[in-house]
């Protein structure tokens, strides 16, 4: 873990210790993430423990209501990202993008066509994903990276296809060859590999 990533989750715990928990979904205790301090001070987060040290971690949140809606701190889900980017091999700086893209952090987004959640899973998607709760983070971010994960294997590892057929879906991608002549997902792909760089230098 970089210097810079062992900041954010240190600021991400400090900040977590200080908030109100939030019970997200029914169910919620059996979609757990643990975590460990190793010897160095570095901490370690998996969805599958190996080690008797990880203990279960949970998301701590404060829901502002107002201004900015529900958008939360992205820190507070950084393990969950770390988690399910190693899970399914992605750069959790792009999972960590696409969410910025799709939601702006706010676990209880729903758009104009459906899609809900950090992720933006809609309901025909995340049944596929087997996500049950798309408002739940954990769950959310599971699916959502699934998702993503099949993407980039369809259109062999190509970054651009695989957001565009995210947003647009990979039978229109297959089609064009390219990024669709769609203005939306032209934004899209572009706003998201603009956010990538940034949490690339910050994560």
């Amino acid at each position: 873990m970089t210097t810079g990533r062992r900041r954010a989750v240190n600021s991400l715990i400090a900040l977590a210790a200080a908030l109100l928990t939030i019970s997200w979904a029914a169910g919620a205790e059996a979609l757990k993430v643990y975590m460990y301090r190793d010897s160095r001070g570095v901490l370690h987060f998996t969805d599958a423990p190996t080690d008797s040290r990880f203990r279960p971690f949970e998301v701590k949140a404060q829901i502002i209501i107002g201004a900015g809606g529900r958008r939360m701190d992205h820190r507070l889900f950084l393990p969950y990202i770390l988690a399910a980017s190693q899970t399914y091999s992605l750069d959790p700086a792009l999972v960590a993008a696409v969410i910025k893209v799709e939601s702006g952090f706010d676990p209880m987004a729903v758009s104009w066509a459906g899609a809900q959640g950090l992720m933006q899973l809609i309901p025909s998607t995340a049944q596929l994903m087997e996500v049950k709760n798309a408002f739940n983070p954990r769950e959310n971010i599971y699916g959502g990276c699934r998702y993503l994960r099949q993407m980039l294997d369809r259109f062999n590892g190509d970054t651009r296809l695989a957001l565009a057929a995210y947003n647009c879906g990979p039978e229109r991608v297959a089609k064009d060859g390219d990024v669709p002549a769609i203005r939306e997902t032209q934004a899209y792909v572009t706003r998201v590999l603009q956010f990538y760089k940034v949490y690339r230098s910050s994560l």
